[in-house]
């Protein structure tokens, strides 16, 4: 490769199309599929989406174009960015923040990736009658033994992908899925829209009815928006840091941008238009992650005419956007034991798979054998998910706020923007948010998502 890190020669992307659709890979994921549709469905759905959208397109944007300019201006992930760039020892805790994020998510994002490997076996070798059962679902995550071996399977998967690097691996794979995912979740959406009495759920998502708006729908909406687009995870500095000098930042993360909304837009209308068909429009069907995707869906499969074919296809691309995401947050986690450690990257992954073992086993053990092992009153997955979610993350975006404003100064990111974009088209707009609306609404995600963990407010 042609960047040199140190030591080592630095992997990098064959050019835009490459990262693009890796880094949509790593956005459009878990958050997409089950928790888009249910938040959109609890907080007005057309006026949800509304809000996501301007969101995505300010805040977001903001976001994504300081994390990949770092990485791409430093050639190092985000703790060798925020060192490189002079980061004093109480904000270089925020580089360290960055990192071990995506070390402590992919984890217990394997065990749910496990979890849909599982059901999309089950639909390939059982009957829909079966799957649709309201008991098959805890029947399942309680059987320690079935849970531990899918986790197993799906990290194996992540694992060989990693080991193939980044153009052969990531790259490679990303060219190939994403498509593929795409044209699945098309076919999906527009079978779900055909349904009798679909289309209420149609306009209920698309069109958005003002008298629905509330500030919790914004608190929502950021939330999921900082989720879905692989902020503050480390990923989009670790994939900043391979970008070559002549990718386009501003363009690409508006390509970006349009993969991850529309995807989520798909979900949408994957899952509201059926899900209120076979319920006569009962929005509160919708409003459970977990039990949407694994015990109302199946319910509302087996109701459809071929609708076997209907959830392989649904579980398929639900599988390949697991897959691209753990992808990411694996790789991410990889280079920074690669620059901290300088050891070679099959020692990393070895790390990596002790990591997985360890914290994976006891996620995937927390609704079975250790069931009764409870932190903070959570289970073992939700604790982790909590931790990393409501806390490090927003602490690590603030922390990216003001690296660019009191350390690299908002002209640098400008000359690292400018230096491959014909156009920095929201430059005042990423100005204003990075100086002044990201640090406020990301201080605002911090407070609502620790009052509602801990049951003061509901989110």
């Amino acid at each position: 490769m042609s960047n040199t890190n140190s030591s080592r020669n630095r992997a990098a992307f064959s050019g835009r199309i490459g990262y693009v659709l890796a880094a949509a890979g790593s956005a459009i994921g878990l958050g997409n599929i089950w928790r888009f549709p249910y938040l959109a469905a609890r907080y007005g759905g057309g006026m949800f989406l509304l809000v996501y959208i301007i969101l995505t397109v300010t805040f977001g944007y903001t976001l994504i174009i300081a994390e990949t300019s770092l990485g791409r201006m430093t050639k190092r992930g985000p703790i060798g960015a925020f060192r490189r760039l002079g980061a004093g020892r109480t904000l270089m805790a925020g580089g360290w923040i960055n990192a071990i994020v995506p070390m402590l998510i992919v984890p217990y994002y394997s065990v749910i990736g496990g979890w849909v490997l599982k059901y999309l076996v089950a639909y390939l070798t059982q009957s829909a009658q079966v799957i649709s059962s309201d008991d098959y679902f805890s029947l399942f995550i309680s059987d320690s033994r079935s849970v531990v071996l899918y986790f197993v399977i799906f990290s194996a998967i992540v694992f060989a992908v990693i080991l193939a690097g980044v153009q052969k691996g990531i790259e490679q794979l990303s060219k190939i899925l994403m498509p593929i995912l795409l044209i699945l979740a098309v076919f999906v959406a527009v079978y779900s829209m055909t349904r009798p009495g679909a289309l209420a759920g149609v306009k209920y998502f698309l069109i958005p009815d003002f008298s629905h708006f509330s500030w919790m729908s914004v608190v929502a909406a950021m939330g999921q928006m900082f989720y879905s687009l692989s902020i503050a995870m480390g990923i989009l500095y670790t994939y900043g840091s391979y970008l070559n000098r002549d990718v386009d930042i501003d363009k690409s993360t508006g390509q970006l941008e349009f993969f991850d909304t529309g995807v989520a837009i798909l979900a949408g209308l994957m899952i509201i238009p059926s899900v209120f068909s076979f319920f006569n429009g009962d929005i509160s069907k919708l409003h459970a992650g977990p039990s949407l995707t694994f015990i109302t869906l199946p319910q509302v499969f087996v109701s459809m005419k071929g609708g076997t074919i209907v959830a392989i296809a649904f579980f398929t691309m639900f599988l390949l956007a697991a897959l691209t995401s753990a992808i990411s947050l694996m790789e991410t986690s990889i280079n920074t034991l690669e620059d901290e450690l300088h050891l070679s990257r099959p020692k990393c992954a070895l790390v990596m798979c002790l990591v997985m073992g360890v914290l994976g086993i006891s996620s995937s053990l927390g609704y079975g054998a250790w069931s009764n092992v409870k932190i903070l009153g959570m289970a073992i997955l939700d604790f982790f998910d909590f931790l990393t979610n409501s806390i490090m993350m927003p602490v690590a975006a603030l922390a990216t706020c003001f690296l660019v404003i009191r350390k690299v100064g908002l002209e640098k990111i400008d000359e690292e923007v400018e230096a491959s974009s014909q156009n920095f088209r929201r430059k005042k707009l990423f100005h204003f948010f990075i100086k002044y609306l990201a640090p406020a609404f990301i201080l605002l995600i911090l407070i609502s998502s620790i009052l509602n963990a801990f049951g003061i407010i509901s989110i």
